[in-house]
């Protein structure tokens, strides 16, 4: 195995714990602090690697705006994700359907970056599409039953 894909492999067991840990988090505490939380664990690893790997701070006041901005973003997917949890959205629908960001940065790819699809990635993006719509379907609770979370 190439040493990309264990990354890659890592990368989804790590983020299918986060779906989970994130769930249960919004089920005893508020959207808000289970941001603030969430957030605060990235303090730790950005001093990890601060400590022991080498960055050069020379760079543009585009890219650091870019930076900032894609970090806004993400915490602002964050908070939005976790509030889908807290307000009754399942953690085997949520995910799976935030996991979809991919197909928006594909959509902004093409026209913004001047990107190509090859006919097996549009069969990649709609098969992906459709997974989350099989995924995402539940039958209606019966009158007077209340669907777990």
């Amino acid at each position: 195995m190439s040493i990309w894909l264990a990354y890659a492999l890592l990368t989804m067991v790590l983020w299918g714990l986060t779906g989970l840990t994130q769930k249960l988090a919004t089920n005893y505490i508020s959207v808000e602090l289970s941001l603030v939380f969430f957030s605060a664990a990235f303090i730790p690893i950005a001093v990890v690697i601060l400590l022991f790997q080498p960055l050069d701070w020379k760079i543009t006041a585009l890219a650091w705006l870019l930076a900032i901005l894609g970090g806004v973003l993400n915490g602002l997917g964050v908070l939005t994700s976790l509030a889908a949890f807290h307000h009754g959205g399942k953690a085997s629908v949520v995910t799976p359907l935030i996991a979809l960001y991919p197909v928006v940065t594909v959509g902004l790819a093409v026209p913004l970056l001047h990107e190509k699809l090859s006919w097996r990635e549009g069969a990649g993006i709609v098969l992906a599409l459709l997974a989350t719509v099989a995924l995402s379907y539940e039958k209606k609770a019966p009158d007077g039953a209340k669907a777990a979370n």
